[in-house]
């Protein structure tokens, strides 16, 4: 059975300036550091990706892979594997709680990865959490940094 793996960060911006830098996958090579590549495949009628390849270098991780996305209100998404080269299974999800009357927003991020190869559970999970701990930082920094409009 998967184990997933969560970590949560505080960013001094409102939930929804948070959500449009997660929303906007074009951008992600400039911040996240592991995608080398994003594309979006099909969108929502709200004009919201449903799908996207995106080409991951996570040290442990190299992948070519296709996600589906789910949004769940202004506050949720989550994501699923549709295709990979090196992965049975990538899960996880960003769900925003306001602070401070939505000055500031907690983030929090879990991800489940299974990959086709054998890999020890131990490093599996290190890869997780350096995926996880390093999208929040670069997020952070990103939402932090970008002008207010």
């Amino acid at each position: 059975m998967a184990e997933h793996t969560s970590s949560s960060i505080t960013i001094e911006a409102a939930p929804a300036d948070v959500m449009g830098v997660i929303a906007d996958f074009d951008r992600y090579p400039e911040w996240t550091g592991e995608v080398k590549e994003a594309e979006v495949i099909a969108r929502d009628p709200q004009g919201r990706a449903e799908q996207v390849r995106l080409l991951l270098d996570a040290g442990a991780i190299k992948d070519d892979h296709t996600l589906a996305y789910t949004w769940i209100g202004e506050r949720e998404v989550s994501w699923s594997l549709v295709r990979s080269q090196m992965l049975r299974s990538l899960d996880g999800s960003y769900r925003l709680d306001p602070l401070d009357s939505g000055a500031r927003t907690l983030v929090t991020y879990q991800l489940t990865v299974d990959v086709k190869i054998p890999m020890l559970g131990m490093i599996k999970r290190k890869a997780e959490k350096v995926i996880i701990d390093r999208a929040l930082a670069g997020l952070k920094k990103r939402v932090e940094s970008a002008p207010t409009g």
